[in-house]
């Protein structure tokens, strides 16, 4: 009995060593939306992935106009969101990305009018769209300068995604620029009223990440690694178990499993190989162009350092 007593003590101590570090790392608190791409989050915290990692992580809907400054003030440790958002964030206050959450794949676009066949067309025509510094206005920007035009060639009437899709739907503006499941709607009204002008399938410029402050990272490394260990699961969890994790996730945003699977159809959630490849290929560039885009729209008005913006050190 002694020995057994003994044996187990033994075998307690060895293990404290393992508990306290993970009682020593700090809890996060994600800022996020219910858009679609940033879902696995809730289905890493509301599936016990987070915990299964070591990490306690709460993730809280908050506005994007509101979360970098919930993040410079300490209320938020991470925040998600688009890339052309963080080169803005970036310009007031220190952040670093460590992944990427998904590209979409149709999800955001641009409606048009039928008789306007081409970018060209939309020259002196006015553009339903969110205001400078949102995510549909960078997409009209990006777009336009991909096919040589700026937004000064064009009119904008400054409305969200919903209502500009809603008022484009019932017969206002030559196009708008949305997202879905907005974006559907145009897609539905019939080819006699509008038409679908492009999508991030024909020019990807919508793309997410997760960043923390990099003080947050040199103190918790750990921490910040087991977070992107629970992206990577939850992506896994998706591909092995889908109806469980559409449920999980679609109830988060007061949405059946089958309502949020179809919007899950626009976009591409990024797992540990397609992180690697993408921030060694395709991220650079697109940086690059995101920050011409929003320099030359005033968005920003101080260059960013983008070598400082990425740390892939954790997606391995």
């Amino acid at each position: 009995m002694l020995r057994r007593s003994l044996v187990a003590g033994s075998a307690g101590l060895l293990a404290m060593p393992a508990m306290l570090r993970a009682q020593a790392l700090p809890k996060i608190t994600i800022g996020m939306s219910g858009w679609t791409g940033f879902a696995p989050l809730t289905l890493a915290e509301q599936a016990g992935l987070f915990k299964a990692n070591g990490v306690e992580v709460e993730t809280k809907f908050v506005p994007q106009r509101e979360r970098n400054l919930a993040l410079a003030s300490g209320a938020l440790n991470c925040v998600v969101t688009t890339v052309d958002t963080m080169i803005l964030w970036a310009s007031t206050i220190p952040l670093v990305q460590v992944l990427v959450l998904d590209r979409s794949h149709g999800g955001d676009g641009i409606g048009a009018r039928p008789n306007i066949r081409g970018f060209a067309d939309l020259k002196g025509k006015t553009i339903a769209v969110d205001g400078p510094g949102t995510s549909p206005y960078f997409l009209l920007a990006y777009m336009l300068r991909e096919n040589g035009m700026t937004v000064r060639d064009v009119q904008t009437a400054t409305l969200a995604p919903q209502p500009a899709a809603q008022a484009f739907v019932a017969g206002q503006f030559d196009a708008c620029a949305t997202y879905e499941p907005y974006l559907s709607q145009v897609r539905a009204m019939g080819a006699e009223k509008g038409r679908i002008l492009a999508t991030t399938l024909d020019h990807p410029c919508v793309v997410d990440t997760l960043a923390f402050q990099p003080a947050f990272i040199q103190a918790n490394p750990e921490a910040v690694r087991r977070v992107v260990k629970s992206w990577f699961d939850a992506v896994a969890m998706i591909a092995r178990e889908p109806d469980r994790s559409f449920e999980i996730m679609g109830k988060r945003v007061n949405q059946t499993a089958e309502q949020f699977k179809a919007s899950a159809a626009f976009i591409e959630w990024m797992d540990a190989p397609r992180n690697t490849d993408y921030a060694a290929g395709g991220l650079p560039e697109f940086q690059r162009k995101a920050h011409l885009v929003q320099r030359e729209t005033g968005v920003v008005r101080q260059d960013v350092d983008l070598s400082r913006l990425f740390d892939g050190r954790f997606l391995a």
